[in-house]
């Protein structure tokens, strides 16, 4: 090895443990290093590092600005002031906050965070809603194209978005629904940015249902559905285009108590209806799903007293929840370590989204990295 191939892969060391920003930065250094930090080979090693260390880890909260300021007890009607932000995955301090990359004044909700890509539309979605994917550590947006495949409009849409490790691909999914039944599947990918409608639509979707929670992993999108008495997990791979249906445990009688996330790579259920057999405590059930069928691990329990929600689970494979203040509104961020039962309080206001009775707390894992600093 001479001496010059030795020094760049010093350097490349040690430009590889730096955050996004700084990396940015440096682009405008010299050539050499330009082209280093722009290459494929470094985003995605620099991204593989990030994955594998937990390096340059936030959380990604919907949050309270001013929390003691955020509900008037004289105005019921007062509109609470959200803000999306990054915080310390260590000490939960803000790190920096997220405007709408366009400079919306707008709410807008985040439908996805993946190797440093978030996938963000508007609060109230139609099958028009224009999408953004945007990776704020680096300042770069892409926005799909307007999707040709829809001329009629739907009464209910979902959106998900995440990496496909098999194809190599960014994939988005969305999923459109009218009260009659009908059921429409579009996949974006990042690759060919472009849209293409799912033809193949399996019979026991062909029917009246509702979608809860859901998540995406490894290019799977998963949602909780409703079809009458029966509750089920609707999976559907955005890279073979195949759809799955699992029947949910019997013990989840309730969607809106259920929250489906990932835990130490399989995907998983928890669910929080009723009160815990030890006396002044809650718990929760715990599912994962191995070889396509429910194993029930051992529940989380927490102290009795407290309205908690769960919001989902982070990179450390920790319970975020989400403790409502009913006197102030919105809620305290707890992490919670499902091993070793210690609870943790960060400090972090989450706000609240609304729709009807529902109400949503947003808080998830986000990771930096250089992705869409080139061209995909």
């Amino acid at each position: 090895m001479t001496f010059i191939q030795l020094k760049k892969e010093i350097l490349i060391d040690i430009l590889v443990r730096l955050p996004a920003k700084s990396l940015v930065r440096f682009l405008c250094t010299c050539k050499s290093w330009s082209d280093s930090i722009g290459s494929s080979s470094f985003v995605s090693t620099h991204l593989h590092r990030n994955v594998t260390k937990h390096s340059h880890v936030y959380l990604l909260c919907l949050h309270h600005p001013n929390f003691e300021c955020a509900v008037d007890p004289n105005d019921p009607y007062i509109e609470e002031e959200v803000q999306w932000s990054l915080f310390s995955n260590e000490t939960f301090e803000q790190c920096s906050k997220l405007s709408h990359p366009l400079g919306s004044t707008e709410h807008y909700v985040i439908y996805g965070s993946s190797n440093g890509l978030v996938y963000i539309s508007d609060e109230i979605l139609n099958f028009d809603s224009p999408i953004h994917i945007w990776n704020p550590s680096v300042r770069k947006l892409r926005t799909p194209p307007i999707s040709t495949n829809i001329n009629i409009k739907f009464s209910c849409v979902a959106l998900q978005f995440g990496f496909h490790p098999v194809v190599n691909d960014y994939k988005a999914v969305r999923m459109m629904r009218t009260n009659k039944g009908a059921l429409a599947v579009e996949v974006y990918s990042l690759k060919t940015d472009c849209w293409k409608m799912i033809e193949a639509i399996p019979p026991w979707l062909k029917c009246s249902w509702q979608h809860h929670d859901r998540t995406f992993f490894n290019g799977v999108a998963y949602h909780i559905i409703e079809k009458g008495p029966i509750f089920s997990i609707m999976s559907f791979d955005s890279g073979s285009e195949e759809f799955e249906e699992f029947i949910a445990p019997d013990a989840i009688c309730s969607p809106y108590e259920a929250c489906i996330d990932v835990y130490k790579e399989q995907i998983c259920l928890l669910f929080e209806f009723y009160d815990c057999e030890e006396e002044g405590m809650d718990k929760i059930d715990f599912w994962v799903l191995q070889e396509k069928r429910w194993k029930q691990l051992c529940p989380f329990s927490y102290p009795l007293g407290y309205c908690y929600r769960i919001t989902g689970i982070s990179i450390d494979n920790e319970l975020l929840m989400g403790r409502r203040d009913f006197a102030k509104g919105g809620a305290e961020l707890y992490i919670c370590n499902y091993e070793s039962k210690q609870v943790l309080e960060t400090g972090i206001k989450l706000g609240s989204m609304t729709y009807g009775e529902i109400e949503f707390l947003f808080s998830i894992t986000y990771i930096e990295s250089l992705v869409l600093l080139i061209n995909y």
